[in-house]
């Protein structure tokens, strides 16, 4: 029998130029998306970054405001808070500065102190609020016995005042377990921001620090120990950024 020819296998790979030109299209529509959504990504996170920035120096300002003039002084003049101490943890080399009521669109801005809690200067369970993606992420580094440092203007005897503090129970909890945030007759320092730290998109428990002032700790509390400061302000570069 006489051998058949083998049939050319290019022959089915032929391709109308049409359907090559209908994928082009898409792809460079597809691709043009991309760049224009990576775009508004980028300057968008560029802005929020800008105005973190921003906003700390006003912070700051208003705070050295507060230390020089006395009175409380907002950040910007629409805030509905104004910057109230200044919290330091020396072995983490952190500083931030506290603001007053912490609320969601303060806490966008810095730690804040809970007003269900003693205020400073006061007897009683000054509780501060942070975030864990920000404020507070830096805690995770934290350890018993570090020491808090705590400075806050007293208008009463219109001056600085200042206060340390020492680590002495550090506890991940469920959110309904709220011992620690119960109003005490002992000075008490409770700082408070949610579990697991990072931008996990859950975090199903509270990470809380509890720290005693050091004349507790030592035994000679007179239960006023607070030390004044100069009113002159220091000026730390902040160890810490946020953008909300």
């Amino acid at each position: 029998m006489p051998r058949r020819a083998p049939t050319c296998a290019l022959s089915n790979l032929y391709v109308n130029p049409a359907s090559v030109n209908t994928l082009m299209k898409t792809f460079r529509t597809i691709t043009a998306l991309l760049l224009v959504i990576g775009a508004c990504l980028t300057s968008r996170a560029a802005y929020l970054h800008a105005k973190a920035e921003l906003a700390g120096i006003l912070i700051r300002r208003a705070w050295n405001g507060t230390i020089q003039s006395g009175r409380d002084q907002p950040p910007w003049p629409w805030a509905d808070t104004h910057p109230i101490a200044r919290l330091q943890i020396p072995r983490l080399h952190y500083e931030e500065i506290v603001l007053e009521g912490a609320t969601p669109r303060t806490l966008a801005f810095g730690p804040a102190r809970l007003q269900s809690g003693a205020n400073f200067g006061e007897p009683g369970n000054l509780i501060l609020a942070g975030h864990r993606t920000s404020w507070f992420r830096p805690l995770q580094g934290i350890a018993s016995g570090d020491t808090i440092q705590i400075d806050w203007y007293d208008p009463r005897v219109r001056q600085l005042r200042h206060r340390t503090y020492r680590v002495q129970v550090i506890r991940v909890a469920k959110p309904q377990e709220t011992a620690l945030l119960q109003p005490t007759s002992d000075d008490a320092l409770t700082l408070i921001t949610c579990y697991p730290f990072g931008s996990n998109p859950t975090s199903p428990h509270r990470f809380m620090v509890r720290a005693v002032p050091v004349e507790a700790v030592s035994g000679n509390s007179t239960g006023n120990d607070f030390h004044p400061l100069s009113s002159q302000p220091r000026h730390h570069g902040r160890a810490y950024r946020h953008s909300p």
